[in-house]
């Protein structure tokens, strides 16, 4: 039998166990973007002297998230993007794209965004991704305007969730080269990633 004082420092430390585990925050799940699946893409568009519009993609890139529909502010975001992968379905004009004028693809191969901070609005399944983009060497915050397109199991026993995401970015602050004019200053990213619970 416990003694009454015995009982009570039992109950005491049982009840602030219990505090201290409801008090832990839950884990936000781990994904791997699926690319080897082609579920995701990174495309472009530019406007060409004003006259047209010239989209584009990158067909190699890799990356991973985190994420809890509880809380999507506690959400992280890492990719990588092989810049020499840059397809406009024009072979001279990829050629360019790659060269010192624009990507300079061989002296910087790699473009990365690592997210710093996730906005949430009214919407939970809308929200403003903020990270830091790394193109032709050139580091510097950019928001990503994000949408969740669901989530939910596979037909194959994984677990997945969608988002879809746009930005802009303006050539002039990565050090690119070339002017086309002032119509083609701002290119904006359209992104599309479903990833794959670890």
């Amino acid at each position: 039998m416990f003694k009454p004082s015995a009982l009570k420092t039992s109950l005491l430390a049982l009840a602030v166990s219990s505090v201290g585990v409801m008090s832990l925050p839950a884990l936000a799940d781990s994904y791997v973007i699926d690319t080897k699946g082609a579920h995701a893409s990174i495309n472009f568009a530019i406007k060409h002297l004003g006259y047209s519009v010239l989209t584009g993609r990158f067909d190699t890139f890799s990356g991973d998230f985190t994420y809890d529909p509880a809380k999507p502010e506690a959400s992280t975001v890492n990719v990588s993007i092989d810049t020499g992968s840059v397809n406009s379905n024009h072979a001279e004009r990829d050629k360019h794209l790659r060269s010192g004028d624009f990507l300079n693809v061989e002296k910087f191969p790699k473009a990365t965004f690592v997210s710093t901070k996730i906005v949430v609005g009214d919407n939970k399944d809308e929200f403003d991704i903020v990270g830091d983009f790394t193109l032709n060497g050139v580091t510097k915050s950019i928001t990503i305007d994000v949408e969740k397109v669901g989530e939910g199991k596979d037909p194959w026993g994984g677990y997945r969730a969608g988002f879809s995401g746009e930005t802009s970015i303006n050539l002039k602050d990565f050090n690119v080269k070339m002017d086309l004019g002032p119509a083609s200053q701002t290119v904006q990213l359209q992104l599309e990633v479903e990833g794959i619970k670890k």
